[in-house]
């Protein structure tokens, strides 16, 4: 199964964010959209898992158009996880993990389970009668990310999607690798295809299947990462003085080095 963008162009405000944007994302595969800030990876996300109305262009599921989808049977095709979860009661991290079982007919005694489990994976099983409030930003996140894995639970379905906008923010650093390795191994294990954004470009480096910048709106290039990530490109899409590597783990992983700033004086405010 893939999920398509066929010539997509979104807008915000009457505004051009993303103009004739045209990739096939496949299940197995672990996508990672990177770009300097308002490259417009949040917005792309926004129309591939359907919440935005292209103004020109398509964005098709298994090859029926993904707006014309009753949204029960999309919700358990393909779960998304925003930059931000705004949620104020004072629910236990277990019940937030639950609610991504809303779209699936099955029983409390099955999602309880199915929801523990997701907890697990993501390493918050610990405290999941706590109180979603009382967490700490990054044990948040983690919950988040457990209510997409359970809602995208469902074993003997057809492939689906994640898209997760920037699911390491917050999280410290053994924990992006946990996470990253987590959505590998279930591209890997379960025929899910993640498509994420993520600033960390080692963390895209060491884990994608491919990568995909974006700057000003537009696919600037599409490939295995260590194709993406070159000294040249690096510098002409985020302006960045970096040396790029390969990783003494294994050399096909590309390992970008920023180099130190050249000391200058102070600047008058």
């Amino acid at each position: 199964m893939t999920l398509a963008a066929k010539n997509l162009t979104l807008q915000l405000g009457g505004r051009v964010i993303v103009e004739n944007f045209s990739a096939e994302f496949s299940a197995g595969k672990l996508s990672v959209l990177t770009g300097a800030n308002g490259a417009g990876k949040t917005t792309l996300l926004r129309g591939l898992n359907g919440e935005l109305r292209p103004s020109r262009g398509a964005v098709e599921l298994a090859g029926a158009p993904l707006l014309g989808m009753p949204r029960r049977e999309l919700a358990r095709r393909r779960a998304v996880l925003p930059q931000q979860s705004r949620l104020n009661f004072p629910f236990s991290a277990l019940d937030v993990a639950m609610m991504g079982r809303m779209p699936h007919a099955t029983s409390d005694a099955d999602d309880r389970v199915i929801a523990e489990s997701a907890l697990e994976l993501c390493g918050c099983g610990e405290f999941a009668e706590r109180a979603y409030t009382d967490l700490s930003g990054g044990e948040k996140r983690r919950v988040q990310i457990a209510r997409v894995l359970a809602q995208i639970f469902a074993p003997g379905a057809p492939e689906r999607f994640l898209l997760l906008d920037e699911p390491a923010a917050s999280l410290d650093v053994r924990h992006q690798q946990e996470l990253l390795r987590l959505l590998r191994d279930l591209c890997r294990g379960a025929r899910i295809g993640v498509i994420c954004s993520l600033h960390q470009l080692n963390l895209a480096a060491q884990f994608a299947d491919r990568a995909l910048l974006l700057e000003n709106g537009r696919l600037r290039a599409d490939g295995e990462p260590q194709e993406v990530f070159t000294q040249r490109r690096l510098s002409d899409v985020f302006g960045l003085d970096a040396e790029v590597g390969r990783h003494p783990d294994a050399s096909s992983v590309p390992l970008i080095i920023p180099k130190l700033p050249r000391t200058q004086g102070a600047r008058d405010w």
